[in-house]
C-alpha cells in the first residue's frame, strides 16, 4: 500500500520506521521547513528528515501547506496513497489534502481522545497530574483533533517522570497502534468512532510565560508543574537573586509543613515547602550552569536552610 507520511519531531520517526518496516511503500515524506539551532544559528533537519534521507525517501517541506496547495495537491495525488499518515507534523491539512488518500489521513496523536485535543497533549498530562494519558489514531477532519476515533492505548505516568521522558516512551507505543489501525481499517475490523464533543479539553501550546514557579501552591500541583514543563519551556526559580531551571521534583509530603512557601526547609535534600506538602528538587540548572542532579549542584553550591526560593 502506497503511504504518504506527514511528521517533524523525534515523537513521529518511530511511526515512520514502523510503516517502513511494516512493508508499507512510503513514497514520500513532507517534514517542517530547516530551523536554526544552537549557538551558530545553524540550519538544522527534522528527526523525521533525517530519518527519511537515511531511507532514501524524497522529503518534501513546504512552507505552507494552505497557501501552497495548488502545488502541493497535485504532488500528493501523484502518489495515489491509500493513506496519509500524520504524526506531529505541525500544519493543518487543508480539505482538498484530506480528499485525496484512499482510505483517509490518519493521525496518531499523545493523548486519550476527546481529552486534550490541540498542540501539547502529553506536556498537558504530566502538568495536570493525570495518572494516565496514552494514544490515539483517528480519521483527520477539518477540525482540530476532532475527527472519528480509530484506537487507543492507555499508558500510566511513572513515579516522577517528566514529559520529556514520557514524550520519548510514547512515541514507540505510538507506532505499534498506527501499524495496528492500518491493518484494521484494510481488513475491516477497525471502524471510526465518533468523538463526544461535551468531553474534550483542549491542550495549548506552552510558553515561556508559564515558567516562574508558584510555590504557594500544594505539592502536587508544584510537583506536576516542574515535570511537565521538562525540558520547555521549563519551570524556574530565583534563589539570591539568581534564575534556576528546574527539571524535575519529588513529593515528600503534601501535607501541612512549618515553612513560608518556597522556603528550603532542607537543605541537605533541597526539599522546599509548598502552601501544603513540599517538594525536593531533584534536577536543576544554575544560571550560566549545565542541567545536574540536585545533589551534585549543592555539593557546590550549599543553600541555607530558610531561603526562600522567588517566582522568576
Amino acid at each position: 500500500m502506497n503511504v504518504v507520511f506527514m511528521g517533524t519531531p523525534d515523537f513521529a520517526v518511530p511511526s515512520l520506521k514502523a510503516l517502513i518496516d511494516s512493508g508499507y511503500n512510503v513514497c514520500a515524506v513532507f517534514t517542517q521547513p530547516d530551523k536554526p539551532k544552537g549557538r551558530g544559528m545553524k540550519l538544522t533537519p527534522s528527526p523525521v528528515k533525517e530519518y527519511a534521507l537515511t531511507k532514501n525517501i524524497p522529503v518534501y517541506q513546504p512552507q505552507s501547506l494552505k497557501k501552497e496547495t495548488g502545488t502541493v495537491t497535485p504532488l500528493i495525488q501523484s502518489f495515489n496513497p491509500d493513506f496519509i499518515v500524520v504524526t506531529a507534523y505541525g500544519k493543518i491539512l487543508p480539505p482538498e489534502i484530506l480528499k485525496i488518500p484512499k482510505y483517509g489521513c490518519i493521525n496518531v496523536h499523545g493523548s486519550l481522545l476527546p481529552k486534550y485535543r490541540g498542540a501539547a497533549p502529553i506536556q498537558w498530562t504530566v502538568i495536570n497530574g493525570d495518572e494516565y494519558g496514552g494514544v490515539t489514531t483517528m480519521l483527520m477532519s477539518e477540525g482540530m483533533d476532532e475527527g472519528d476515533m480509530l484506537l487507543k492505548k492507555a499508558v500510566k505516568v511513572d513515579e516522577n517522570e517528566t514529559s520529556a521522558e514520557y514524550y520519548d516512551r510514547l512515541g514507540p507505543i505510538g507506532a505499534l497502534l498506527l501499524i495496528d489501525t492500518l491493518k484494521g481499517i484494510s481488513d475491516g475490523t477497525v471502524n471510526p468512532i465518533p468523538q463526544n464533543g461535551d468531553e474534550a479539553t483542549y491542550a495549548p501550546m506552552l510558553s515561556r510565560d508559564m515558567s516562574p514557579t508558584d510555590f504557594n501552591n500544594p505539592a502536587r500541583w508544584v510537583y506536576s508543574r516542574i515535570n511537565g514543563l521538562s525540558t520547555y519551556p521549563c519551570a524556574s526559580c530565583i534563589l539570591n537573586g539568581k534564575r534556576l531551571k528546574l527539571y524535575r521534583a519529588a513529593i515528600i509530603s503534601e501535607d501541612g509543613e512549618k515553612g513560608m512557601p518556597g522556603e528550603i526547609i532542607d537543605p541537605k535534600t533541597f526539599t522546599v515547602a509548598c502552601k501544603s506538602g513540599s517538594v525536593r528538587i531533584l534536577e536543576l540548572q544554575a544560571e550560566g550552569g549545565r542541567r545536574m542532579k540536585a545533589e551534585d549542584y549543592l555539593r557546590g553550591n550549599p543553600v541555607e536552610k530558610g531561603s526562600i526560593l522567588l517566582m522568576g
